[in-house]
């Protein structure tokens, strides 16, 4: 069995307030690329879980590793064994604004639904997605939806003009922490993400955590400025807290070009030329 987790692409992100749980309020529209990570799973007489890949190094396989998290939690809601073999093919960066962790624990849950014929629609599997994490709902969609409250509270959109759009993903190869980046949000309220078509309200929209996560790591203002000014963009901006930012272009050869022209120039980056879903 295997199941492909998708980057999570935050098309634009706005923050509204602090709630009075701590967490903050959100708009946001979320997209989700053709490649990402790959979740296997084989018999097994227990649960367990590998990791292999480029962004394999120092992650855990033990309890508190999202994929198995949610294959347990998801066992005790629907009553079953989820004794299975998993292997997880890292190809996503860590800590990087585009869902790794979440969409690894969604790609865990479709595999483990379809396994014992759960119908997607069925609460107890989002319930157990949203208790996973706030882009956990997203993810498990995996496909372009518009996210308020926490960003778990999702709301259908027709996105047929972004469906195929050509994507380059950038990351500097740093890391950077979510919590961090909230903390330094400056706590003002520039206004809601506009209705209507998802590709004009991500064009009219912002991510207002871009500032501070510039300010906590100045390379991501070199990535985009790199991404800004390459020709046949459409858009182009930093994805979640960061620090992989995007550009979505219109036409491959653009994006293709685009991503041979930053390889040369900067060959530590990581890239990854795909389209959206």
């Amino acid at each position: 069995m295997i199941e492909t987790a998708p980057a999570k692409i935050n098309l634009a992100l706005h923050v509204r307030r602090r709630m009075p749980d701590g967490y903050h309020a959100l708009e946001t529209i979320f997209a989700f690329t053709a490649d990402g990570d790959v979740l296997r799973a084989s018999a097994a007489e227990r649960l367990s879980l590998t990791i292999s890949g480029p962004f394999s190094d120092g992650l855990e396989t033990d309890d508190g590793n999202l994929v198995l998290r949610a294959a347990r939690a998801l066992g005790e809601a629907c009553g079953f064994d989820p004794a299975l073999a998993f292997h997880l093919e890292k190809n996503l960066p860590v800590a990087s604004g585009i869902g790794g962790g979440s969409a690894d624990a969604a790609a865990a849950l479709r595999l483990l639904a379809r396994r014992h014929a759960i119908d997607p629609a069925d609460p107890r599997l989002a319930a157990v997605a949203a208790a996973l994490g706030a882009d956990v709902p997203a993810c498990l969609h995996g496909r372009t939806v518009r996210g308020e409250a926490r960003g778990d509270a999702l709301h259908p959109i027709a996105a047929e003009r972004l469906s195929g759009l050509p994507l380059l993903l950038v990351n500097p190869r740093l890391p950077l922490a979510t919590g961090p980046v909230f903390k330094a949000w400056d706590g003002v309220d520039r206004g809601p993400l506009a209705e209507g078509d998802p590709l004009d309200a991500a064009l009219a929209g912002r991510n207002d955590l871009q500032p501070p996560a510039i300010g906590l790591l100045p390379e991501i203002a070199t990535v985009l400025d790199r991404l800004a000014a390459q020709p046949g963009v459409l858009l182009s901006r930093m994805s979640g807290s960061g620090a992989t930012c995007f550009a979505l272009f219109g036409s491959v050869d653009a994006r293709d070009a685009a991503d041979a022209g930053l390889a040369a120039a900067h060959p530590a980056w990581w890239r990854l030329a795909t389209r959206l879903g």
